[in-house]
């Protein structure tokens, strides 16, 4: 009898490539290792859809002499990956239905704000729903509530908002205040459902991730007429304006880009970095992302996965240096680490040669026709640069409370410049794009403190994980590759629709929560 032991070690290093089990009790309705009754059922259905987005793509009007069939060929090639992408998810072992309806409601306030730009009511709708459900499954809330203070993603998306109240009822100006009672009421109402459902022993990253992937499904599923197009269907809005060569979905299912982007990346850190998943599951997550890079033509998505492929060799380079106390697993071989680091850099230089080369982090995206007013309104960093401006501007002119607790001008902090449109109705309402300049504006300098702090908490959880346990090697990645977006994406701050957040706040709960994998 063979009474050897297998010792996992603690830390990072211990799950990037050893084949851990799943989770006994959550079988996926797609089982990943045999082919069932199931899969028959779900190839069908799937090709039905695919066809089904084939043939509405052909019997589009077309002008004279285009094929139409290429068309459809392509727009069935487009709904086939979308309809794979959620075979992905159904495949996947250790999906908790709550963490795929955080996950789930999270993405659908972001797809809805974009999609109904002009019928906010659409999107409280789903933020109602959203802070309902939560309420519930965080009831009660108070033990919750003492724990926040510990959680480094709490700071990052939540605090802000709170500061933002406090200097919206100094300022008088009692709607704004109002409105930002709801979002940070939201806010927080998902992170204490998170934090209450991962006391109870459950991780819910992989859940969100689940639906992660069957958001992006769906949106190559209904957006298949376009998705290999070069011209693609956009909001109706200055937003869309100057953005048809990226991806944004379909009518009526519409998702920025670079959120887009995030997702992906997102899943493939969820997926990737995990052994308890199987092989063929991270090579697939692996290649959507860079399908998805290519389609959404996001910098900020590729400087993204740049960073989370650097962290994640470093942490394998770690490993075979034995810088992690204990035996490393048996599973991880200098081929297998080898393997490991250089498939993710594979698929970022298909990505990036694909999109353009090294001239496309660079390039001025906007030089062909983007003009304002007469005067050229573009640079590389694609207007950021002039947003910034605006913002450190308004700072210096605001008020003392402004300047200690946020701008108060509307309740989501978003600037309005006088140089994006000749009347106030044709411009867009920016984000910042820059998560420590939208702290700045939105929390003002004391929210630029808690966002500092929050950063630190959270970097030093990847790093060193909680008493007595290693932090799992994938949110060492996540988190730590989401520091290299700070100063392009306002990610890392959160919100009701804070995809790359929620994953973070999954996975720091559940580590905290003290449940051994």
């Amino acid at each position: 009898m063979d009474h050897s032991v297998t010792v996992v070690v603690p830390g990072p290093a211990s799950n990037i490539w050893h084949p851990g089990r799943p989770d006994p009790d959550q079988n996926p309705i797609l089982d990943a290792h045999r082919w069932t009754v199931r899969h028959r059922l779900f190839l069908a259905a799937g090709l039905v859809v695919a066809t089904v987005a084939g043939v509405v793509e052909v019997a589009q009007d077309r002008a004279p002499g285009h094929l139409a069939v290429v068309d459809g060929l392509c727009a069935l090639l487009a709904a086939a990956c979308g309809v794979g992408m959620v075979g992905l998810a159904l495949s996947l072992p250790g999906v908790r239905p709550r963490g795929f309806a955080i996950g789930g409601l999270v993405v659908l306030g972001g797809i809805m704000s974009w999609t109904w730009t002009a019928h906010p009511i659409v999107v409280w709708a789903v933020l109602g729903l959203a802070g309902l459900a939560c309420a519930m499954w965080s009831f009660p809330w108070l033990p919750e509530v003492r724990s926040l203070p510990r959680l480094g993603t709490a700071w990052l998306g939540l605090s802000y908002w709170f500061l933002g109240i406090v200097g919206a009822v100094l300022a008088g100006h009692l709607t704004v205040a109002v409105q930002r009672v709801a979002y940070a009421g939201v806010s927080t109402l998902l992170v204490l459902a998170v934090v209450a459902t991962s006391r109870r022993g459950r991780d819910l990253s992989v859940g969100v991730a689940a639906a992660f992937l069957c958001a992006l499904g769906a949106l190559l599923v209904v957006g298949s007429g376009n998705a290999f197009d070069a011209m693609h269907a956009v909001p109706g809005n200055a937003w869309g304006a100057h953005m048809e060569g990226r991806f944004w979905g379909g009518p009526g299912l519409l998702y920025h880009p670079n959120s887009i982007a995030v997702l992906a990346v997102a899943v493939a850190v969820r997926l990737g970095v995990d052994g308890r998943f199987a092989r063929w599951q991270r090579a697939a997550a692996l290649g959507l992302t860079g399908l998805v890079l290519v389609l959404v033509d996001s910098r900020t998505g590729l400087i993204f996965f740049a960073a989370v492929t650097l962290v994640h060799a470093l942490l394998l380079w770690r490993a075979r240096r034995g810088g992690v106390p204990g035996r490393l697993p048996d599973s991880l071989t200098r081929r297998a680490a080898l393997g490991a680091a250089l498939l993710p850099c594979g698929v970022f230089g298909v990505a990036l040669i694909a999109s353009g080369g090294l001239e496309f982090l660079y390039s001025n995206r906007y030089a062909d026709g983007y003009h304002v007013n007469g005067a050229y309104a573009a640079d590389v960093t694609s207007g950021r640069l002039e947003t910034w401006h605006a913002v450190v501007s308004d700072f210096a002119a605001a008020g003392l409370a402004e300047k200690l607790f946020g701008d108060t001008s509307n309740a989501r902090g978003v600037v309005v410049r006088a140089d994006t449109g000749p009347t106030p109705a044709s411009r867009p309402k920016l984000t910042t794009d820059n998560a420590l300049v939208g702290a700045l504006r939105r929390g003002g300098l004391l929210g630029v403190v808690a966002f500092l702090v929050g950063i630190a908490i959270l970097a030093l959880r990847a790093l060193r994980g909680a008493p007595r346990r290693g932090p799992p090697a994938w949110f060492t990645v996540a988190a730590i590759g989401s520091l290299a977006t700070i100063g392009t994406a306002n990610w890392l701050m959160g919100g009701p629709a804070g995809t790359l957040w929620i994953l973070l706040v999954a996975g720091e709960a559940h580590l905290l929560a003290g449940v051994r994998r």
